[in-house]
């Protein structure tokens, strides 16, 4: 299969979906706040898609206790420091994303394990916080990620947030490094929106759309690895952005009231 990411994207529901996320993207990126705030307004929603992407991993604290660095939690630390990391890490993406991987799992695990920072795990057990069963072993793994690479490099007719979802769904089960897994996943799913051109200004809080939805139910579907399951993943990726938009234009909308 020369362009598997083209076949995903015309599995039942998903081109409607994507389609309804990507006219989503426009309008926000229409907003005259963005003419004169856009790196404000980035810069808040990486917060608020931080803020998310630590509660989804069973650390939830208060907004307003993150603009005033009252939260030391290692997990949020480590959100944080990733989506702060993302804007350096977009020209290596597409053409070195094992080294951009190792950067983000630096930045999320440390204060959570001192071991093999930046270094897929060796062994086979790894956590499960999710419930999503086993992880395949190190061995499996290895050669999944060697496709995941493969796919980032190559040219395909399918869209963007696509590819964003599968990279995403394929580090949340692979759980490459044992620690802070999820919180390197929605990090590389931004990323993908964002070098692969959905999303080039990083405004869309994708991850807040994630929270608000059965996140560990829609990974277990693609787990399932049908097309119905893989389908139900990427149409609610799809909602994620679009409900990420909703958080986005809400700020900007904040920002105009003044």
């Amino acid at each position: 299969m020369s362009d598997p990411l083209a076949v995903i994207a015309q599995f039942p529901g998903v081109p409607e979906a994507v389609d309804a996320a990507r006219q989503a993207v426009d309008r926000l990126y229409r907003h005259r706040v963005l003419r004169r705030a856009s790196p404000a307004v980035s810069a808040e929603s990486s917060l608020r898609g931080a803020r998310a992407s630590a509660a989804l991993e069973g650390v939830d604290v208060p907004l307003e206790a993150l603009r005033k660095d009252e939260v030391h939690d290692p997990v949020v630390q480590g959100a944080l420091r990733a989506s702060a990391e993302l804007g350096r890490l977009g020209a290596t993406w597409r053409n070195a994303p094992r080294q951009v991987l190792a950067r983000l799992h630096t930045v999320a695990a440390a204060g959570l394990t001192q071991d093999d920072l930046g270094r897929p795990r060796a062994g086979d057990d790894a956590p499960d916080p999710l419930g999503l069963g086993a992880a395949p072993s190190a061995t499996e793994t290895v050669i999944r990620m060697d496709g995941l690479f493969h796919l980032l490099g190559a040219p395909t007719k399918a869209p963007a947030l696509v590819l964003a979802a599968v990279v995403h769904a394929e580090l949340a089960v692979m759980r490459p490094f044992g620690t802070a897994d999820g919180v390197v996943a929605r990090a590389a799913e931004r990323l993908t929106l964002v070098e692969y051109g959905l999303d080039p200004k990083s405004l869309v809080a994708v991850e807040v759309g994630h929270l608000d939805q059965p996140y560990a139910e829609a990974l277990r579907a693609y787990l399932a690895g049908t097309p119905e399951g893989v389908s139900q993943w990427i149409q609610q990726c799809a909602s994620a952005v679009t409900m990420g938009v909703r958080e986005t234009t809400a700020i900007c909308e904040a920002m105009q009231r003044g």
